[in-house]
């Protein structure tokens, strides 16, 4: 077996979705060109249902589209998916200045020639890349078009001015997006078509102990068990509505954690990663009342790592 693909085994997945998977992955070599983009996630991806989702979408040659509140682990999942298939990786985070000239090219001189200098829809399609597509529902009309063509059934994209290019057999596209967010709006019936979606749920006591345990191996069973309280206290608040989800960061509680280790005082550590991230007094204020039920003043480094 792939080493990459152990992971799953240790998950569960199901062995005949791991053979199809180690049969992609040996079907669809990776170019030498791109292999930098292969990159291996700094964070496993923990949830055997969704895995087994995403990986029989993908296989199955769809287009996947990840929702769900925040630090619910949508790009993490989608990282993830990308390694475990053995593609190079394209990032695109949409906002209100991409257009079709980032995504697919847009026209520049080299040697006193004009030719294509290739977007990241394109080159995701020419060597057969995952592109991440991030808070795709911030995506403008203008990059909204050059989706429908791209994720459409006939797997072309026709390019302005220079040729039409057929997707590569291996390159596949996973959304995500956020509800709510400033600049959001809803997608249309005719882009979500093009997806089979996948809502993920919230994070629970189980999944965040395998990521704590697997981030700070060194750390004790007390101090990982009261800081997934923390999350879980602050995620059951901002969906009662009492506070917003700013200080619902999963990877600022990591990044405190990794302060912590490094000799910061704990209560230092989780005001840089979590309270702060509030910027109501009012709110920060709740905030800092339920990390002094989870986080004793008199903590330090000794008390969380063995």
């Amino acid at each position: 077996m792939v080493k990459e693909l152990e992971f799953l085994e240790e998950q569960k997945i199901r062995p005949s979705l791991i053979r199809a998977l180690e049969e992609f992955r040996s079907s669809y070599p990776v170019d030498p060109a791109v292999a930098y983009r292969v990159n291996r996630p700094l964070m496993p991806f923990y949830g055997k249902e969704i895995l087994e989702m995403g990986i029989a979408a993908l296989l199955n040659g769809e287009n996947l589209l990840l929702t769900g509140s925040k630090a619910t682990g949508k790009n993490v999942l989608a990282e993830n998916l990308a390694y475990l298939f053995g593609r190079p990786s394209y990032n695109i985070s949409f906002h209100v200045n991409v257009g079709s000239a980032e995504l697919i090219g847009t026209d520049t001189f080299v040697d006193n020639q004009v030719q294509l200098r290739r977007g990241s829809i394109y080159r995701c399609a020419q060597y057969g890349g995952f592109g991440i597509l991030d808070e795709i529902n911030m995506a403008k009309n203008d990059a909204v078009s050059v989706l429908h063509a791209t994720l459409d059934y006939r797997r072309s994209i026709d390019v302005p001015g220079y040729d039409k290019i057929d997707l590569h057999p291996a390159a596949r596209f996973i959304g995500t997006m956020n509800y709510g967010y400033a600049g959001t709006k809803e997608l249309n019936e005719a882009l979500v078509s093009r997806f089979l979606v996948i809502d993920m749920p919230d994070q629970n006591e189980e999944t965040l102990t395998q990521i704590l345990k697997t981030t700070f191996p060194n750390g004790k069973k007390e101090a990982i068990e009261q800081f997934v309280g923390l999350f879980l206290d602050l995620q059951t608040k901002a969906e009662n509505g009492e506070i917003s989800t700013r200080a619902l960061d999963l990877r600022g509680l990591l990044a405190a954690v990794g302060t912590m280790e490094q000799g910061l005082s704990p209560l230092l550590s989780i005001r840089m990663g979590v309270v702060n991230k509030c910027f109501d007094q009012f709110e920060r204020e709740i905030v800092e009342d339920v990390v002094m039920t989870r986080i004793p003043e008199d903590w330090s480094r000794e008390d969380i790592f063995a």
